[in-house]
């Protein structure tokens, strides 16, 4: 046995010891969980129920909610790497949503934009007045799902083609994402993890048969963390590309790291094209999370290092015993303080 195998049944053996009583004190049915180190999967795990009486496996697909933005924008980055469209070109010559169509303020919308959340949207467009901006692009950094559903639906209408068949042939078949979709398929039968409320009463899986670019997608732990290892190694990316990916393009370190937290901060932390980015000064990390009623899931990538997380879960409280777990597969300690001063 190798001292990298020996490392894994170690780290499995804690996590066997640990996870079932972490998720009975959150009340968060299950996890799955995949590790990454030194650039490859060497984990993965299942842990708790995925629906009443059926036990959780690496087969088990969740809802990943926000973790969907990251796969949105490595599809965007792709293209802009094929030169099928450009970071920095206006979105309104190609695609223009009506609700804002008479607002001048949409010319300025741009992919980059779009991509490091500094498009001026809300999260979510108002169902009665629709979508408006909340300020002038490019002015400052405010979370909204709705720039990632535009910056999709531009890709759709730059490219021609249906934004799920982009996914598929850029990023889902050359990273063998076999069990990965924007949309509900007939193989989601029965491998659905349930979300769960604050106190573990059942909620009613949210399945869509059109893509959002910002939430929804189903996958894997295992499926997520291939996805990792191709952003780990720039895979389908020009060296350009791939370094915009990881530069700030918003700097947050004034909302990040206020008062007491700022002991613990990285030299710098803002969104890059997909990501947050914690530049501290000897690794980069790469973060991203996701919330939805009755679940939470977390995804981390140390470009440095090649190390790696994914944490899925199907429980309104799965952040809380996702930090123990990061501790538990020897994340990085700067990053687990700087984490544990966040909360």
């Amino acid at each position: 046995m190798t001292p990298a195998q020996g490392a894994e049944l170690d780290t499995r053996a804690v996590l066997d010891r640990d996870v079932p009583k972490l998720l009975a004190d959150a009340k968060v049915p299950s996890v799955s969980i995949a590790q990454i180190r030194g650039g490859r999967i060497v984990l993965t795990a299942a842990y708790g129920t995925q629906s009443a009486g059926v036990p959780a496996t690496d087969a088990t697909l969740y809802n990943i909610a926000s973790l969907t933005k990251p796969l949105t924008a490595e599809i965007v980055l792709r293209l802009a790497s094929k030169g099928a469209l450009r970071l920095d070109e206006p979105m309104y010559r190609t695609w223009l949503d009506p609700d804002i169509a008479k607002d001048p303020r949409a010319k300025l919308l741009t992919p980059r934009l779009a991509l490091s959340h500094q498009t001026g949207f809300p999260n979510w467009r108002d169902t009665k007045t629709g979508l408006a901006f909340l300020h002038d692009p490019g002015t400052q950094w405010g979370y909204s799902g709705e720039g990632y559903e535009y910056v999709a639906r531009f890709a759709q209408k730059k490219t021609g083609l249906a934004f799920a068949r982009l996914a598929q042939t850029l990023l889902f078949d050359p990273e063998g994402l076999a069990n990965t979709s924007y949309v509900a398929q007939p193989w989601f039968d029965g491998r659905i993890a349930v979300p769960t409320d604050a106190n573990g009463a059942a909620l009613k899986p949210e399945l869509v048969h059109d893509f959002s670019g910002a939430d929804l997608v189903y996958t894997t732990a295992g499926d997520y963390a291939r996805f990792l290892v191709g952003v780990l190694k720039d895979e389908g990316l020009s060296p350009a590309i791939a370094a915009e990916r990881v530069r700030i393009q918003a700097d947050m370190k004034a909302q990040t790291c206020g008062g007491a937290k700022a002991a613990t901060c990285p030299p710098a932390t803002g969104f890059g094209l997909g990501w947050q980015v914690f530049a501290f000064s000897d690794e980069t990390i790469l973060m991203h999370t996701g919330k939805d009623a009755g679940l939470f899931t977390f995804a981390y990538l140390n470009k440095t290092t090649g190390d790696g997380a994914v944490i899925l879960t199907n429980g309104d409280k799965g952040g809380n015993v996702a930090l123990p777990i990061l501790e538990r597969l020897g994340t990085s300690a700067q990053f687990v303080r700087f984490l544990k001063a966040q909360m």
